[in-house]
């Protein structure tokens, strides 16, 4: 065996480990949910039963957690992303000395543990009478999450040619305009990702919750306090749920994405041959 076909061997069985310690637990998860034990585990296997989708169903109050925490994640999405978006563009035309402490700040509450995040947030907005929450817990996980939308649109901005900028402007174009017309959609997949990862921050989201989220629960403080008081398999159940969701929405992602790149090549190739025959 040469080089090349022991690296080729060494990459692929080093790939085949990084999925299997990746998704291992998860295929351990999804089989805990059809064991008929009462406590989700796979060892010992009292037997399979479907039991706990049913249990899932009845839990109300799991139910009532997941809408606070989807709740909860659209209310960051309509605060982190703008305001990490309106960052990004400032910090990308700031030119002063002042530009790293400001970068800096910002950047500040990812560097702070979320433990202190939701009491500060508390303490703060207990002053003027707004006690713990839905509204509150918003605004207690935004602090941070907008820190991520601003670092993926700031990554996009880095690439983008100025001079489209300053040529739509010399044409007589607002600044609005400019904006909507072309750094708008040049900045939309940077954008569109942003939201996903503060989708997803924001759901799974624990320590700064804790804190501020007052008598109402999320998800992840309800399966926190019922790992205290008697976990079930149900929590297994929704788990699986959520995990076929996720891959239904990314393969009709995939679907429409390549659907798309075959429409415009077919155009291409449309216009390729159109501008051939006006030649001939």
């Amino acid at each position: 065996m040469n080089s090349q076909r022991l690296l080729a061997f060494g990459l692929r069985f080093y790939i085949a480990v990084f999925f299997l310690y990746l998704f291992l637990p998860l295929l351990v998860m999804a089989a805990a949910t059809f064991n008929d034990s009462r406590f989700p585990t796979i060892t010992p296997w009292d037997g399979t039963t479907l039991r706990w989708f049913g249990e899932l169903a009845a839990d109300s109050g799991m139910w009532q957690a997941l809408s606070n925490s989807l709740l909860v994640a659209v209310g960051v999405l309509c605060l982190a992303v703008p305001i990490g978006i309106a960052t990004a563009l400032f910090l990308n035309t700031v030119s002063s000395r002042a530009k790293p402490f400001i970068y800096a700040l910002i950047l500040s509450p990812l560097l702070t543990p979320g433990v202190i995040i939701g009491i500060s947030t508390l303490i703060f907005w207990r002053q003027f009478g707004v006690s713990g929450g839905i509204f509150l817990t918003v605004l207690g996980q935004a602090t941070f999450i907008s820190a991520y939308v601003m670092l993926m649109v700031m990554a996009r901005l880095q690439r983008f040619d100025r001079t489209m900028e300053r040529a739509a402007l010399d044409l007589g174009a607002s600044q609005w305009q400019m904006f909507r017309r072309i750094l708008l959609p040049y900045l939309k997949p940077a954008i569109l990702s942003a939201a996903v990862i503060a989708f997803l921050q924001s759901f799974e989201n624990y320590n700064t919750t804790l804190f501020v989220v007052g008598y109402d629960t999320t998800l992840t403080v309800y399966i926190a306090s019922k790992v205290r008081t008697g976990l079930t398999p149900a929590v297994n159940a929704l788990g699986l749920i959520l995990i076929l969701v996720t891959v239904v929405l990314a393969i009709a992602y995939e679907v429409k994405r390549r659907r798309e790149q075959a429409a415009v090549a077919q155009s291409g190739q449309a216009m390729v041959l159109a501008e051939s025959q006006e030649k001939a």
